[in-house]
């Protein structure tokens, strides 16, 4: 039976992942807290504060997740043990390059992963990026790739336990800083 678009994808027996509209609402509150969450940490490291709450409105305007809907994208929500615990997203992004070589078929970017506090160390990051990777082939997607902050070491930390590997920048921006992937195939 083919999945649907909502249809769970396998994940660790305590956790569930699932395709959700961007405008899902459980899934808009994820994507805000996601947001908060990297903007209290940039704003804490560099001005030793929390971001306000006009600070994050405006990071949710500069940087929309409206491109993880389909059908280029999808937004996945997970729950540990029944309970909304954390989202990531995939977009298709043609174009990029490995070792100045075009990629294999179609490259997607992850995005927004995040896990609410009390749902880390918990086995959710394994999940989400399993579902992921999993639900990538939907895309035609046959590598992934990412960038991140460097002082988001645990998410850092997550991607090359599984499998992502520092790679050569290729996308700029004032937040990108390390770039990296894995190829599926």
């Amino acid at each position: 039976m083919p999945r649907t678009p909502e249809a769970p994808y396998a994940a660790a027996p305590s956790w569930t992942v699932a395709a959700r509209p961007v405008t899902d609402p459980v899934a808009a509150t994820l994507l805000r807290e996601y947001m908060t969450d990297v903007a209290d940490r940039y704003y804490r490291l560099h001005e030793g504060r929390d971001a306000t709450h006009e600070e994050v409105e405006r990071a949710l305007r500069e940087m929309p997740s409206d491109d993880l809907a389909p059908p280029d994208g999808m937004l996945l929500v997970a729950r540990h043990n029944g309970d909304v615990a954390g989202c990531a997203g995939l977009r298709r992004r043609d174009g990029c390059t490995n070792k100045g070589r075009k990629s294999k078929g179609h490259t997607g970017e992850l995005k927004r992963v995040f896990l609410r506090p009390g749902k880390r160390g918990l086995g959710g990051g394994a999940a989400l990026l399993a579902a992921v990777e999993s639900a990538a082939g939907r895309l035609g997607v046959v590598r992934i790739v990412l960038d991140t902050r460097r002082d988001l070491v645990e998410a850092r930390a997550l991607y090359a336990r599984h499998g992502y590997r520092d790679v050569p920048a290729f996308s700029e921006g004032p937040y990108a800083e390390v770039w990296m992937a894995k190829d599926l195939v």
